[in-house]
């Protein structure tokens, strides 16, 4: 065998004796991670939506320089349509995007719209599309009109003007916001009006009330009452239509205009409850008392109750206030101002903290018996 072929194969040898190189490592892409955080949100015609920018790429290196955004939409089930504006966006920063809707859009119907990002290296690839974040295209709904509020003793009934056509999955929004919040002069910030009674927790200042079908079973479609209000206080009412609509367990919403604010002062002008199943019951005369009359009635649940007035007649004279000044505080009375032989009629008001006084009760009578 020649030397100089010898020699080559004792080098070949000697390689393989080394191990056999394995198949050659695939290029990197350097992908952007896709984002997982969209989310979007429609007011009036315009769609907001914002997200994070990855840091790194799909090789787990951080990204260096801006990353091309690019933005489609799918209006239903149909193909995701680009949006018009791409953009060019630095690692780990917050992206933000606007868009009008257009025309074809922001008509009809509303039904889900459905928008992704898609993160694209310097040679226009992606690691795929986004989280789909949805809103509802389609005709915003019509403004709320004829707003106006009522003041009761069990709340204020809100009013307005009734859609002559009924708009699909449509419901009404109330916007209440406390214009007397606690240290501003409202109940609220202020002490018990009794000690040792517990002051009520602080309202929020801004809350809202869905005036639906569900939480509002037999409602009438123009009115609500809401209860939640305290006396004292000071409110501000708006009000909107609402589409909402159910998409795979989601529940997505289209707001429509809110309405012109409506002010209510939460003065409290009404007397309590008239009190009810009043009772009389005589007692004669015996060797250690005289004659007397016990009262009682149901007792009054109303939160701001102070007591109760009791009224006493004898045929057809006028009635005469004989309980004390300040209130009875229990469902009961006991009247020892009677003589035997006489019947005598009574009623009972109910009077609350701020000195109201309930109409007088059903009448009863009772009748002393003589010796």
């Amino acid at each position: 065998m020649p030397v100089a072929l010898a020699a080559a194969m004792a080098a070949a040898i000697a390689l393989t004796g080394c191990g056999t190189p394995g198949a050659p490592l695939p290029p990197s892409l350097k992908l952007p991670d896709p984002v997982t955080d969209l989310s979007a949100s429609r007011t009036g015609d315009q769609v907001a939506l914002t997200w994070t920018m990855p840091k790194k790429n799909t090789d787990k290196l951080l990204i260096k320089g801006n990353i091309a955004v690019r933005i489609c939409r799918k209006d239903g089930s149909g193909a995701c349509t680009p949006v018009p504006g791409d953009l060019a966006i630095a690692p780990a920063a917050h992206g933000a995007f606007t868009e009008t809707l257009p025309p074809t859009l922001a008509a009809a119907t509303p039904r889900p719209l459905t928008y992704f990002v898609e993160l694209r290296n310097s040679k226009g690839r992606s690691a795929g599309l986004s989280n789909g974040a949805a809103v509802l295209a389609g005709e915003a709904p019509s403004p709320v009109i004829g707003l106006s509020a009522q003041l009761r003793k069990d709340g204020v009934v809100l009013r307005w003007t009734a859609e002559s056509t009924t708009e699909p999955s449509t419901v009404i929004r109330l916007h209440r916001k406390l214009l007397t919040p606690q240290g501003k002069g409202g109940s609220a910030g202020k002490p018990p009006a009794h000690p040792g009674v517990l002051a009520p927790e602080p309202e929020p200042v801004e809350q809202s009330l869905l005036v639906d079908d569900a939480a509002h079973p037999g409602r009438s479609p123009d009115r609500v009452l809401d209860k939640t209000i305290r006396f004292g206080e000071v409110y501000e009412y708006r009000a909107q239509r609402v589409a909402r609509i159910e998409v795979a367990g989601q529940t997505l919403e289209l707001p429509g205009p809110i309405s012109d604010a409506i002010r209510v002062e939460a003065i409290d002008v009404f007397p309590p409850a008239t009190p009810s199943g009043l009772a009389a019951v005589a007692t004669a005369a015996d060797s250690t008392a005289g004659p007397s009359i016990d009262l009682s009635w149901l007792p009054d649940t109303e939160p701001d109750l102070a007591g109760y007035a009791v009224y006493r007649r004898e045929g057809a004279s006028d009635w005469q206030r004989i309980s004390p000044q300040q209130p009875v505080i229990g469902p009961a009375f006991h009247d020892p101002q009677v003589q035997a032989g006489h019947t005598y009629r009574y009623a009972v008001t109910a009077i609350d903290q701020l000195g109201h006084e309930s109409p007088r009760s059903t009448e009863t009578e009772e009748t002393i018996p003589n010796p």
